[in-house]
């Protein structure tokens, strides 16, 4: 049942062997793979500049209105603090046209007031006085 020392030599190479060849082609298959996984990714990334340069390019379409030349039949008037300026509604068009994918129009704007200029100090001090006198602490 004694095994020669040759025999063993034998096998010790085998197995040496085959853990080399093992090593090296599972390199060879990671750095395939590691190829393949950068040029999907390189493939992707040249998708999403182009898709980039057109959206701004869209914009930039998009920002170009010509200014209505003034005519004397129409009078200069000046504007109301609510209107929103067109400059405004063309930016507005714009964002909404870039999020949405489709080219909306702005029909109408107008500004709103804050909730900080519509409260009334003596409300909410009022508030304030009835949320301090809640009772906070458990079970009582």
């Amino acid at each position: 049942m004694f095994i020669s020392f040759a025999a063993l030599l034998v096998v010790a190479v085998i197995v040496a062997l085959a853990c080399v060849i093992t090593y090296v082609s599972a390199q060879a298959a990671f750095r395939r793979r590691a190829s393949e996984v950068q040029q999907a990714e390189e493939s992707r990334l040249q998708s999403l500049a182009k898709t980039i340069q057109d959206l701004e390019s869209r914009l930039a379409e998009l920002s170009k209105t010509p200014a209505p030349a003034p005519t004397q039949t129409q009078p200069v008037v000046p504007e109301k603090k609510e209107e929103v300026s067109p400059e405004m509604i063309i930016v507005l068009s714009a964002a909404v046209t870039a999020f949405l994918g489709k080219k909306v129009r702005i029909r109408s704007a107008k500004m709103l007031q804050s909730p900080y200029e519509i409260v009334n100090p003596w409300s909410q001090q009022g508030r304030v006085i009835v949320q301090a006198s809640h009772n906070l602490r458990p079970g009582g």
